[in-house]
């Protein structure tokens, strides 16, 4: 049967347009050091990419009906977004189509935390995301100014989406090794706990971390098909088939266009993509 073109998928990292690509990424460019990142690059890590989607699309007139208009057109049922900006008036407009997450850094304390909880009761939040390498200083997956997050996370009975493995960004790499997510689970058994961004190349550990501990989950964010990780796929279709969930990256470094080409060919079982593709998305995210 192969990939099926009518399940109503459920995007777990997807974004608008922004009109100036350079001040939204420059809580990331400031701690970084070489000359491409800091004067060239509009987009941090598009020495990655053959083509930046967003550098196209900057500055349109019309960020919402762009995502909108790509969403209907390779199958994208509702995608889950950040609070803030265009992203709380594609929330008030299109309730149906689009999924509330927020962002979390630890280096903001307890401010931090209300925030998190201000927005879940406004917004209705699902989730929320964080991104080890560049909290600025930055703050390891394990260390304990992350405890906070991951505590009211857990009170709030919604998953944490965190970015692990080598970053894109030419920031330092060690504070999201995939090992320290296993503290993590040892002291939150009750978080789910989605890692974003590839784990590589510590993929073989994340299966295994997998395995170990229920909570733990994986998200395709920023990879385009071709390169899923053999070992995670070959995880989905035998163990890990409720484990790993579809997350796309647009219009920040690939196209919807690229991602679902490639799809088919990722060389999932039958009864894997519904899961991969949707119900996994709605369990985590508690929208079943």
């Amino acid at each position: 049967m192969g990939m099926p073109t009518d399940i109503g998928i459920i995007d777990t990292m997807l974004g608008f347009p922004h009109p100036d690509m350079k001040e939204v990424y420059r809580f990331i460019t400031r701690q970084t050091r070489d000359a491409q990142s800091k004067e060239e690059f509009d987009f941090p890590v598009e020495y990655m990419f053959k083509d930046v989607p967003e550098k196209a699309l900057e500055g349109s007139d019309d960020p919402i009906g762009v995502t909108l208009r790509e969403m209907d057109l390779w199958g994208i049922e509702r995608g889950m977004i950040g609070v803030g900006g265009t992203g709380t008036k594609a929330l008030q407009l299109h309730p149906d189509r689009f999924i509330a997450s927020t962002s979390a850094d630890p280096n903001e304390g307890m401010a931090g935390i209300s925030r998190i909880v201000r927005e879940y009761e406004t917004f209705g939040v699902r989730a929320v995301g964080v991104f080890p390498a560049g909290t600025f200083p930055q703050v390891p997956i394990n260390d304990k100014k992350m405890y906070p997050i991951y505590a009211k996370c857990v009170e709030l009975g919604i998953p944490l989406f965190c970015c692990a493995g080598i970053p894109g960004p030419r920031l330092k790499a060690a504070c999201q090794h995939v090992e320290l997510i296993d503290e993590v689970m040892f002291d939150f058994p009750e978080l789910v706990f989605v890692t974003r961004h590839g784990c590589e190349p510590w993929t073989e550990l994340a299966v295994k971390l997998m395995l170990k501990w229920p909570g733990l989950h994986y998200s395709t964010s920023a990879f385009a098909p071709k390169y899923y990780p053999k070992d995670v796929i070959n995880y989905a279709n035998t163990r890990g088939a409720d484990k790993i969930i579809y997350a796309g990256y647009f219009p920040m470094g690939l196209s919807l266009e690229r991602i679902m080409t490639e799809m088919p060919n990722v060389g999932l079982k039958d009864d894997v993509w519904p899961k991969f593709l949707r119900t996994n998305a709605l369990r985590v995210l508690g929208l079943e």
